[in-house]
């Protein structure tokens, strides 16, 4: 039930203002995931030999019925997602039907150092692969099935593997139902299992690409009249990249 979206900017028009147009995208979807949202903006890519990262505190006195009643009209909101620039994005509102409504298992997933995964679907598998993956080096925070995906991922990418590659791989390596939009320093990436019982709509201008859980999200960018729009296809990694710089 969850909803996800992803924006990727190929014009000034967009990037300058993408966080504003995400977060149109974002609440579009908050009836699919009320009791959280979160997002990852791709923007100032950190000089050669530095990182970014981000610090979370674990209060035990946490409000969580506060955290339960934040629509995603509030996290856009309270995050100032409007007036972010960058050059693409993605976005998850989250429907707890398997999990306690905790920071823990909120999307997005970050495992590497700028790979980021939002998921609408399960992985049955994801204990025995989450074993294997510690075995490679791997390392986990939470016990939810997204961020196994986004570790394989990573653990791909870290291996030699193109992001293009590493999602075919999912198709292998991972059991269960899903529809993910994935995004690293360089582009921007999307894959239905071979089933897709989980919806999924992209549309493409020449100022942008969108991928969202449904169509409603999509029709608030400017442009998306004269989108070409299409249901990506079970088994099929899409793929965009930024422009060498």
């Amino acid at each position: 039930m969850c909803g996800i979206v992803g924006l990727f900017g190929k014009s000034p028009a967009i990037t300058e203002s993408l966080g504003a147009h995400l977060a149109e995208m974002l609440v579009q979807l908050g009836d699919r995931g009320p009791d959280s949202a979160g997002v990852a903006v791709y923007r100032d890519p950190a000089p050669a030999g530095s990182c970014k990262v981000s610090l979370f505190a674990a209060d035990p006195a946490v409000d969580w019925a506060a955290v339960a009643a934040g629509l995603p009209r509030d996290v856009v909101r309270r995050f100032a997602l409007e007036d972010m620039k960058g050059s693409h994005a993605l976005g998850h509102t989250r429907m707890a039907t398997e999990s306690r409504v905790t920071t823990q298992a909120s999307h997005p997933f970050s495992t590497g150092l700028d790979l980021c995964l939002v998921h609408n679907g399960s992985l049955s598998n994801h204990n025995a692969l989450r074993r294997e993956l510690r075995r490679e080096g791997v390392e986990f925070q939470t016990d939810n099935d997204t961020e196994v995906a986004a570790g394989y991922l990573t653990w791909r990418l870290r291996e030699g593997d193109s992001i293009e590659v590493a999602l075919e791989g999912c198709l292998r390596d991972l059991d269960g139902f899903y529809t993910f939009a994935v995004g690293t320093a360089d582009g921007f990436s999307v894959l239905r299992d071979p089933i897709a019982c989980k919806p999924a709509v992209l549309a493409e201008t020449d100022d942008w690409v969108a991928m969202a859980s449904e169509y409603r999200a999509i029709a608030v960018l400017p442009g998306a009249e004269d989108a070409v729009v299409w249901e990506p296809a079970p088994a099929r990694v899409y793929s965009w990249a930024l422009e060498p710089v």
